[in-house]
């Protein structure tokens, strides 16, 4: 298990999901829409969604993909806000959709509201930390570590990942030019370390990749 049901451990995980309506998303859906009031919570049990954040500009900004696992949605539960940012299925997802009550209360039965907190921090503090790369790296390392922080968790021993995303979707969300991105990849395709299709990018050798951030 991986996110918030890694913290949770597999029971309780599987008591919060007790709590909503099992549904499922196409690719493309939006499960969650900046800006709007939330009443519920998304636990992701299957499937991968993008978050991304339109600022002040009207700039869209890639934020993370997350897998299976993952409570989306919490940071409204806890700030009491509005939607702080989009979340798309980028696969058929399956999720259970909990309403705010019933899952706070839950939590609080079982002990797990500030770990619910705290991991809703690290996860902003991540997001910081990716916005930071975004202003002072160059286009070659911003698109590697790119890359490496968007890829969901590789399964150990893997040296695979599909990152889901387009080479044009890819490049927006590190505010980076078409031909910026291309020539990188161009790059990385002839080294061995990623694929590209029409709507995917595939990292091919992830231990190859990691090496280039310690070069």
């Amino acid at each position: 298990m991986d996110g918030f049901a890694a913290v949770a451990g597999e029971e309780n995980w599987w008591r919060l999901v007790s709590l909503g309506k099992i549904g499922a998303y196409d690719p493309g859906d939006v499960l969650i829409r900046q800006g709007e009031t939330g009443t519920e919570v998304f636990l992701l049990l299957a499937g991968r969604v993008k978050v991304s954040l339109v600022d002040e500009f009207g700039n869209s900004i890639l934020l993370a993909v997350r897998g299976p696992g993952q409570v989306l949605g919490d940071i409204t539960l806890i700030d009491g806000e509005r939607r702080s940012a989009t979340v798309s299925a980028i696969d058929v997802c399956r999720v259970s959709v909990v309403p705010q009550g019933p899952f706070t209360a839950r939590l609080c039965e079982l002990g797990l509201k500030d770990a619910l907190v705290r991991f809703a921090v690290r996860r902003l503090r991540e997001s910081e930390e990716l916005r930071l790369e975004l202003a002072t790296l160059k286009a070659g390392p911003r698109i590697v570590r790119g890359l490496l922080r968007l890829g969901v968790q590789a399964v150990p021993g893997d040296r695979t990942v599909d990152i889901g995303l387009s080479q044009a979707e890819f490049g927006e969300a590190l505010g980076l030019s078409r031909a910026s991105v291309a020539d990188k990849f161009a790059e990385l395709r002839a080294a061995g370390l990623v694929s590209t299709g029409r709507e995917r990018i595939v990292i091919t050798d992830l231990p190859g990749l990691r090496a280039l951030t310690v070069e």
